[in-house]
C-alpha cells in the first residue's frame, strides 16, 4: 500500500541501535492529516487524494478556501494542502484522518521540503567557484565571477552560466531514506539522515520511488573467471564457511 503524510521538521538528533552504533536521524512531527478531497478517474482523469495539515483559524482563510474545506466536513480548517497520487486511493474517504502510524520502522520514504534561504550570494558560495590568488595584485576582485568568455560570436552569455544570485528556497526531494522509529504517542517519525528545510519547515513524506532489491545468497560470488570464486564457486563458498 502506498502511503503519504504531511509533517513539520522538528530537528536532528541521534539514536543508538542494538549494536551500539550511532544513527543520525531527523525528527518529523507527522500528521494528523485529514483527507480534504478525492480525485477520481471519471471526474478528474486521474486518482489522487488531497491531505490537509495544521489547523488554522477561520478568519485567516479566504472564502474560496473555506468553501473548499467545508466539503470535507464541519470544523475541517487546514493551513497546508497537498495532493498525493497514490495507488490505493479507494481505501481513503473524504474526512478520514491519516496519522504517523501508517508508516513503520524499516520503511523507505522520499522527503520533500523547501531548502533554507541564504539570500543573495556570490559565485563562490553559491556554485563553489574558484577564487583568485591572494598575492601579486589580485585587488578587490578576488571573489568576483571574472570574465564570462563572451566575444563577437556569440556576443551574449549562454543561459545556465553560473553567477551571483538568490540562493536557497528551492523545492528539494531527498530519496530513499530509512524510517528508523515511529512514535505514535508523540506523533513523530525519525528518518535516517538530513532532510531539506529549517526547523519548523513543512515537509511531505511518501513511499520511496526507488525499489531496493534484496541480494540473493549467491550475489557475492564473482562472475570473473580469473577469480577463484568465479572458476569454482563451491570451493570459494567452502573457504568462506
Amino acid at each position: 500500500m502506498e502511503k503519504a503524510i504531511i509533517g513539520k521538521k522538528v530537528g536532528m538528533t541521534q539514536i543508538f541501535d542494538e549494536a551500539g552504533r550511532v544513527i543520525p536521524v531527523t525528527v518529523i512531527e507527522a500528521g494528523p492529516c485529514t483527507v480534504v478531497q478525492k480525485k477520481t478517474e471519471e471526474k478528474d482523469g486521474y486518482t489522487a487524494v488531497q491531505l490537509g495539515y495544521e489547523d488554522v483559524p477561520e478568519r485567516k482563510l479566504t472564502k474560496p478556501e473555506l468553501g473548499h474545506l467545508k466539503k470535507a466536513g464541519e470544523g475541517v480548517l487546514k493551513k497546508v494542502l497537498k495532493e498525493f497520487k497514490l495507488k490505493d486511493c479507494d481505501k481513503l474517504n473524504v474526512g478520514d484522518t491519516v496519522d504517523c502510524s501508517v508508516f513503520a520502522a524499516g520503511d523507505r520514504v522520499d522527503v520533500t521540503g523547501v531548502s533554507k534561504g541564504h539570500g543573495y550570494q556570490g559565485v563562490i558560495k553559491r556554485w563553489g567557484a574558484h577564487r583568485l590568488k591572494e598575492t601579486h595584485g589580485s585587488g578587490p576582485v578576488h571573489r568576483h565571477a571574472g570574465s564570462m568568455g563572451s566575444s563577437t560570436d556569440p556576443s551574449r552569455i549562454f543561459k545556465g552560466k553560473i553567477g551571483a544570485g538568490h540562493m536557497g528556497v528551492d523545492q528539494v526531494t531527498v530519496l530513499n531514506l530509512d524510517v528508523i522509529k515511529v512514535d505514535t504517542e508523540l506523533g513523530v517519525i525519525a528518518v535516517r539522515g538530513a532532510i531539506p528545510g529549517p526547523k519548523g519547515g513543512i515537509v511531505y513524506l511518501r513511499n520511496s520511488v526507488i525499489n531496493v532489491k534484496e541480494k540473493s545468497a549467491a550475489a557475492d560470488i564473482s562472475k570473473n573467471p580469473q577469480k577463484a570464486s568465479g572458476r569454482n564457486p563451491q570451493k570459494a563458498s567452502a573457504r568462506k564457511a
